[in-house]
């Protein structure tokens, strides 16, 4: 009787580490490097990408990779950094996917590009949705809303791990809430999404009930419940022994939700 073959374990979720599924997909572009370290160059989105079970080497990579004194932001992740790091935020966040989303351009709503970037900044810095930076807009499709010729909603596209398209940056100023323009934008940016034959997902802190309730409201559904993690790299870091030579971009390969 021929011996059994053992049955190799699932792979793993692109969703489950999404920020290095997309590092390491469609994203290896936006890349930098240091042994097992990934992490989105600092002027695009600050999320840092590290394997599932990191050891003292790859924090040493991190320290290397981030510099003495930098902030270091983790989604997806729950071990707690090393005792000598400073947590300067941690959060209880969920994931949700697409289910039943009525996905559909918006006749309103613009194309945004760099040029935009200046009054996207401006719209985030009233609004707080979360981390967005000047080069934030090239990691996908950016869509706002202009009232009198002044930019006063918006929403886009961030992790891109493969199949999948993260939505992120919803913002709505104040002067234009309740008039359904956060909705429009979700809906018209999935739409985006599936046309490419991807799954629109988001993020979102666990306490941010009433964005929650409206995503669910959409037809996104719970995936799994994650965490946020930002630290501080020590200021004084001993260099590891096998520590390596930093790799960057894509010749060496081959970043709180709202």
């Amino acid at each position: 009787m021929p011996e059994a073959t053992p049955l190799s374990a699932d792979p793993p979720h692109p969703l489950d580490n999404p920020a290095r599924a997309s590092l390491t997909g469609p994203h290896a572009h936006f890349a930098e490097r240091r042994g097992r370290i990934l992490r989105y160059r600092p002027d695009i989105t600050p999320w840092l990408a590290l394997p599932d079970a990191p050891d003292a080497q790859d924090w040493a990579d991190v320290a290397a990779l981030a510099g003495p004194g930098a902030s270091v932001t983790l989604t997806a992740f729950r071990e707690p950094p090393p005792s000598d790091w400073e947590i300067v935020f941690q959060a209880e966040g969920v994931q949700l996917v697409d289910e039943s989303v009525d996905a559909a351009p918006d006749p309103e709503a613009v194309l945004l590009g760099p040029a935009d970037v200046p009054e996207m900044l401006d719209l985030v810095e009233r609004t707080r949705p979360g981390p967005f930076l000047p080069r934030t807009v090239e990691l996908g499709t950016y869509l706002g809303v202009r009232r009198d010729g002044v930019l006063v909603a918006m929403a886009g596209e961030r992790l891109h791990p493969p199949g999948w398209t993260e939505i992120s940056g919803v913002c709505t100023d104040s002067s234009v809430r309740g008039q359904g323009l956060a909705t429009r934008l979700i809906r018209a940016v999935a739409h985006g999404v599936r046309e490419r034959g991807e799954t629109p997902f988001l993020h979102a802190a666990a306490s941010n009930t009433s964005a929650i309730r409206l995503y669910e409201s959409l037809g996104f559904t719970l995936r799994r419940r994650t965490a946020f993690l930002s630290a501080l790299v020590p200021a004084e870091v001993e260099p590891h022994a096998d520590a390596g030579p930093e790799g960057r971009g894509a010749g060496s390969l081959e970043h709180v939700g709202h």
